[in-house]
């Protein structure tokens, strides 16, 4: 007897959200990326991403929710799928022994761990810090990519170990230290808050690493991974080059996907909403941001970066 494959319907996840008319993320605060507004409300580019999922899923009048992952107890919001989208780089998700508990999508932002020079250093790459003094908090994943980056050059460097980061700062502001090593969102901010030294102080274009944040949803809900997932896809995708036709078929992704929740007119929801990633970036992270970063990875595939979705060639 032959078998009928049916159609996987949108699932509970979207049902909620439409219903309540709110969806729920959640994230680790970093400058740009998640952190409060004078008033206390949310903002960054992982809030508008969360944004643009709501209203691909609820239309334009959804409100956004967002919790603060600060704390090992904070994780518990994961565990118990209380949020609809977690926001998670792979060592949260690793130490905090989340993996069955998440089912990680596309990137959402691509954080790179740098090195930051005073404005009057020739330093072009961190190689040039062989054997001067470099700042870090002590312990952190910057400290642990600064240290596996100089081993696998075979180059020292004078360590300057902090606790907190003020101390850092003003270490650095006060030219204790030459450089100073942390993820460019928090560098961008320390440069924003700083001191005359911070303030004209330079990012280094190259890494000492890089790391994505994941789009993260609840193994439970395929429908709604895959809502999330071609949601973040589409803003990429509209930022393309737009062609008529390519060898294989056409270029754009599927504009609709009902059985997903993904109905007519969805994508002009969405971009009118927040615009494209590109947009998205610009006015939280890039240079119509306070922290005036380039895109780095967070650039198109073929354009320097590593966003693409999924039908690039």
């Amino acid at each position: 007897m032959a078998g009928v494959v049916g159609v996987a319907w949108a699932g509970p996840t979207l049902d909620r959200v439409k219903a309540s008319g709110d969806i729920r993320c959640g994230a680790v605060a970093r400058p740009g990326l998640l952190e409060p507004k004078a008033d206390g409300t949310p903002e960054g580019l992982l809030v508008d991403l969360c944004r643009a999922i709501g209203v691909a899923a609820a239309g334009s009048s959804v409100t956004v929710r967002m919790t603060v992952y600060d704390s090992d107890q904070s994780y518990d919001e994961v565990r118990a799928g209380r949020d609809d989208v977690f926001f998670l780089s792979g060592a949260e998700i690793v130490e905090q022994n989340l993996a069955g508990f998440v089912a990680p999508g596309p990137p959402a932002f691509h954080q790179t761990i740098a090195l930051m020079a005073a404005g009057d250093s020739a330093a072009q790459r961190p190689d040039d810090f062989a054997n001067q003094s470099i700042c870090f908090l002590q312990g952190d994943a910057s400290h642990r990519r600064l240290e596996a980056y100089f081993a696998a050059k075979h180059l020292p460097f004078i360590r300057m170990g902090y606790q907190e980061e003020d101390e850092m700062r003003d270490a650095f502001d006060s030219q204790q230290c030459r450089a100073m090593a942390g993820e460019a969102t928090t560098l961008a901010a320390a440069r924003r808050e700083g001191g005359k030294t911070l303030r004209s102080a330079r990012i280094l274009a190259e890494p000492l690493a890089s790391f994505p944040i994941f789009v993260a949803t609840a193994p439970s809900d395929g429908a709604w991974t895959a809502l999330a997932s071609w949601t973040v896809a589409m803003l990429i995708d509209a930022d393309r080059p737009k062609r008529d036709w390519v060898a294989g078929g056409p270029a754009n992704l599927p504009i609709d996907a009902p059985a997903l929740g993904l109905t007519q007119g969805w994508r002009e929801r969405v971009l009118a909403a927040t615009g494209g990633y590109a947009e998205i970036f610009r006015r939280n992270v890039g240079d119509a941001s306070p922290l005036d970063l380039p895109l780095g990875p967070n650039a198109l595939a073929g354009e320097g970066g590593l966003m693409a979705p999924p039908d690039a060639e």
